[in-house]
């Protein structure tokens, strides 16, 4: 209360400006200061003469409006834009502007899939096309669904990665922060487990910890009054145990414990039962939350063919060139299947916009394999401008040869299949001498191999020379 006291009697000095109309003299920031710690003082009083009902209407309709609407500042202002891509390198867009509604359904129970994550896509895919389920948005992720005859409290939605989970959740805060929907909550908590990590071995009461990220609510002590979301976004990061069996049960949200005990007391409803919690996940990892604490499990599918093309609508912004890439992505059946995960939707867009303007030339690609290689080389090429070289030559050397050495070891020919496209891939006479034993391979099914832009050497060539001639290969065209 000191604190109050001090800015109450700055604001009433006879030294303070008398005209609060002349903007040049007011200082806007402390009249807003003070005008709050009249109110907390005022509550404070209240609470002291036993006038509760009193006290609490003060601060609802006095406390609570503004720190509600700095936190929408804060929030709205955190989520407005969106990074695509890799992290802090991508160009950074407004997300009300290339926004695409993604496929999100109800999902299935909580449990492990052992499946690798490139199978998991190619599951996905299918079932977009088998299935017709009732698709959800992600600002009616706690809306119960029309069977639903319960509220929901807790949701956790998976999701294989770069498929739209983190957009997700930024689309609903933002929608939420500029007061589009969902207003029936008063406060939205996002707490992504990365950022609780840097926590693992510190001791906070659950208001404590809300204070630390989030100062605006530090004046205001009665969250378990108010509807409240936290969200919980990348389960699969955390470096927390949550171990729900042994973890001690608290209920007071002014008891200390650890962020760990915290969180599987909020995720159980021992702490703040009445606030809604929203847990983002990998497949994997969605088995570290037992399925009885969790109300609804729901899955981000990814774009389907209508978003595929209103995404790629939204991100070129040239009419005739987006029509182009649309109909060159369709006309690959392996990259239109790959474009429902918005991450390789960015991938695509940034190569192809490339490849069809004057700023680049080249071949299109039309395989996957293509499709990532010439990402590599766009990529590179922008980090050599941007750090002076640091992505040079040595290091996709090494990240190729270790690609090469990896491909031997597991039925290479097979898995290259009959085209391989390795244009100014950076060759050495080393990788000319694995292709010239996979020519000779009695299992080689090689067509067709182009090696232009690549400085083979008189060595490298002798070598490919030596598989060439084999009785083994089948190689038709060498460009």
């Amino acid at each position: 209360m000191k604190n109050e006291l001090k800015r109450l009697k700055k604001l009433l000095s006879h030294d303070y400006p008398e005209s609060p109309c002349n903007e040049e003299e007011e200082d806007e920031e402390d009249q807003r200061d003070a005008r709050d710690g009249a109110l907390k003082i005022a509550v404070h009083i209240l609470r002291n003469m036993s006038q509760e009902i009193l006290a609490q209407q003060l601060e609802k309709y006095g406390l609570f409006p503004r720190c509600q609407q700095d936190l929408k500042y804060r929030l709205a202002k955190k989520c407005q834009s969106v990074r695509e891509g890799i992290p802090k390198q991508g160009k950074s867009t407004f997300l009300e502007k290339t926004y695409t509604e993604l496929y999100i359904t109800e999902g299935e129970s909580v449990e492990v899939n052992t499946e690798h994550e490139v199978r998991q896509i190619e599951m996905v895919s299918k079932r977009q096309v088998k299935q017709r389920d009732t698709p959800i948005k992600c600002t009616d992720i706690f809306k119960p669904l029309p069977r639903q005859d319960k509220p929901i409290r807790t949701v956790l939605t998976k999701g294989v990665a770069g498929i739209g989970k983190t957009v997700s959740v930024q689309k609903f805060i933002l929608d939420w922060a500029k007061s589009k929907a969902n207003q029936n909550i008063h406060f939205i908590f996002p707490l992504p487990f990365r950022e609780l990590n840097l926590m693992k071995n510190k001791h906070f009461t659950l208001m404590d910890l809300i204070h630390n990220f989030f100062s605006e609510t530090k004046d205001f002590s009665n969250q378990d009054r108010y509807s409240i979301a936290f969200i919980f976004d990348g389960l699969d990061e955390s470096r927390l145990p949550l171990d729900f069996q042994h973890n001690e049960c608290i209920y007071n949200i002014t008891e200390s414990a650890s962020v760990d005990v915290l969180l599987t007391n909020l995720i159980q409803g021992n702490l703040l039962p009445s606030a809604l919690v929203w847990i983002t996940s990998r497949p994997a990892a969605t088995n570290q939350i037992p399925p009885e604490f969790v109300d609804q499990v729901t899955e981000v599918r990814g774009f389907n063919d209508p978003q595929k093309e209103e995404y790629f609508r939204k991100k070129i912004t040239e009419k005739e060139l987006a029509s182009r890439i649309i109909t060159h992505l369709k006309s690959s059946r392996s990259l239109y299947i790959m474009c429902h995960i918005p991450v390789f939707c960015w991938m695509a867009a940034s190569v192809l916009e490339c490849i069809m303007t004057e700023a680049e030339s080249g071949e299109i690609p039309k395989s996957l394999t293509q499709m990532y290689t010439h990402f590599l080389i766009i990529q590179s090429k922008h980090m050599s401008q941007k750090y002076e070289n640091m992505w040079n030559q040595k290091t996709i050397l090494s990240l190729g040869k270790l690609a090469f050495q990896q491909l031997w070891r597991s039925l290479t020919c097979r898995i290259m299949g009959e085209v391989t496209w390795l244009r100014g891939c950076f060759l050495t006479e080393k990788s000319c001498a694995a292709l010239s034993s996979a020519l000779r391979s009695n299992s080689s099914s090689l067509r067709q191999l182009n090696l232009s832009n690549n400085n083979l050497g008189d060595a490298g060539v002798e070598l490919l020379y030596t598989g060439l001639e084999h009785p083994n290969c089948r190689l038709e065209t060498l460009g």
